[in-house]
Formats: C-alpha cells, sequence, structure tokens
C-alpha cells in the first residue's frame, strides 16, 4: 500500500515499511499573525522564505494553505502553489476548504508538472465535500487526504471516525480513485480539553491500519493545545502515532525530524542507522 506523490522532478512514496515522510505545516496563516498580514497585503515573501527553509530543515512535502478572510483564495492560492513549485522541488499538500481555489491550484500544479500529483489536503465525510471534492482528485490524477469528521464534526468514539474513513475510502473507490491514493487522518484533539483524546485517535490509527491498511497523516501539535511546554508533549505523541500506523504526519520539520528518525530508527526503518547518523553529521556541521 504505497502512495506516491511528484513534482516536476522528484518522487516521494509513502508506505508502511518506509522511511516517515514529512509534511512541512508552516505555509499555514492560522496562529501566525505576520504570514496573515503578508497574505491579506498579497505578499508571499514569508512564503518562499519558508517554502525553501523548510525542504533545507528536510521536509518531503509542503502543505500550502493561504486561507485568510477578507482575500481572494482563488488568486492567492494559486499564485503561492506556482511561486514555490519554482523555488523548491517537493510534491506539495494544496490545503483549502474552497473548492474553487483548489480547482485552480490544481491546474496550475499540472502545468507546471505535466506528470506531478499533488496531495490534496482534504475532504472529509459530508456528502456535499465528497461530491466537490473526489471528482476534482480524479481529475488531477491526485491523492488526497480523508478525515475522519463528517456532518456533526469530529466523532468521540473510535468506531465512529472508523466508519468515517471506510465511507471516504468506498466513495473514492466508486470514483476509480484507490486506496492508495487516500491518505487517512485520524484527527489530533487537545488532551487538555479532554483526557482521552490521545489514546482515542491512537487507537483509530491502528484500526485504520489493521481494517483499511491506508496510509495515514496527522497534524500532531493540535493534542498539545493550551498546556506548557507543547514540543515535549508533540515529540513524544508523534513518535506513538508513527509506531500505530501514521507515516507521513503534518508538522514543524524543523522542530521534530530529529525525533522522527529516531522514531524510524528504533522501528527498523533505517538501515545500519545511516539516515540517523547523516542527520547528526549535518546538525553538527552546521553548529
Amino acid at each position: 500500500m504505497e502512495t506516491v506523490l511528484r513534482s516536476a522532478k522528484g518522487t516521494v512514496i509513502i508506505g508502511p515499511e518506509r522511511p516517515t515522510v514529512l509534511i512541512g505545516e508552516r505555509i499555514n496563516p492560522t496562529g501566525r499573525k505576520r504570514l496573515a498580514a503578508a497574505l491579506k497585503s498579497n505578499d508571499l515573501s514569508l512564503v518562499r522564505k519558508e517554502a525553501i527553509a523548510q525542504v533545507r530543515a528536510g521536509a518531503d512535502v509542503l502543505d500550502i494553505n493561504v486561507g485568510v478572510k477578507g482575500i481572494d483564495e482563488v488568486d492567492l492560492l494559486s499564485g503561492a502553489v506556482r511561486l514555490v513549485m519554482e523555488k523548491v522541488d517537493v510534491p506539495l499538500a494544496i490545503d483549502t476548504a474552497d473548492v474553487h481555489a483548489l480547482a485552480r491550484a490544481l491546474e496550475v500544479y499540472r502545468d507546471l508538472a505535466p506528470q506531478g500529483k499533488p496531495l490534496v489536503n482534504s475532504v472529509n465525510g459530508e456528502e456535499k465535500r465528497l461530491a466537490e471534492v473526489l471528482p476534482l482528485v480524479k481529475e488531477h490524477g491526485a491523492a488526497v487526504i480523508g478525515l475522519c469528521m463528517g456532518d456533526e464534526g469530529v466523532p468521540s468514539t473510535v468506531e465512529k471516525r472508523v466508519k468515517i474513513a471506510r465511507k471516504i475510502v468506498e466513495q473514492a473507490e466508486a470514483l476509480d480513485i484507490p486506496p492508495t491514493d487516500v491518505v487517512i487522518d485520524c484527527l489530533a484533539m487537545a488532551v487538555a480539553a479532554d483526557q482521552m483524546a490521545g489514546r482515542v485517535t491512537l487507537e483509530t490509527i491502528h484500526r485504520v491500519q489493521e481494517e483499511l491498511g491506508v496510509n495515514m497523516t496527522l497534524g500532531t501539535s493540535n493534542a498539545s493545545f493550551g498546556l506548557p511546554e507543547r514540543q515535549t508533549i508533540d515529540q513524544a505523541f508523534l513518535a506513538m502515532a508513527i509506531q500505530a500506523g501514521v507515516n507521513c504526519p503534518i508538522v514543524d520539520v524543523a522542530k521534530v525530524r530529529a525525533a522522527v528518525l529516531a522514531t524510524d530508527l528504533l522501528l527498523g526503518r533505517d538501515d545500519y542507522a545511516e539516515r540517523y547518523i547523516q542527520a547528526y553529521r549535518e546538525r553538527a556541521r552546521d553548529r
């Protein structure tokens, strides 16, 4: 069960026996006032800077989100996708709730990388969203993230989240989108609000991996929201999520890559510790 993503020149393969693929999260204005202000002014200089910095830090894929109130997201997202594709050569995850912005961004991606294959972020279990997004995924030969949430929001139980994941996979298959092109996000919720939230997410990941076998992503930093020393929680939760079945998390790569490499090493996904040692040498050289 391997998900293949492609940029103009590079290929990234996500698979359960492969090293963890890191999706860089920092091109997203949520909680980032400076980036949000720049985007409102049609200024993409921070987008360019973040793209270059994340790839240098080890990002395999970049998530692109420009969702700020009061902007023309159709034009701004397509412009951001074009700029990032011209500056770095990694596949992109196109992250938007605006189906028109998604369609335009996918067209730009195809123009710049005719044989490319982006990741769409995202679809969920809502019938309307499935009907809007999945045909675009099929038309452009993309892969898609499926969120374990539906018309009533994020379910609090493992069973309901697994049911939504299965629904997304089945509806994708009905459009001839194979399970290899569906990446499920079991959704991390704040443990400060619900002490069982982390456990529910981990159990859902395990069940989805066991029953559906698809590749999985996760925004692990959501779990630590509202708590001190969030990085400690994030790294612990990320290691647990990877062991449970997540193989392409959406993360701040510079902060977590060392911990992810150590997790892969301990799970037997790094022959002779080559990747871990190489990354250590690079960090030592840059000090």
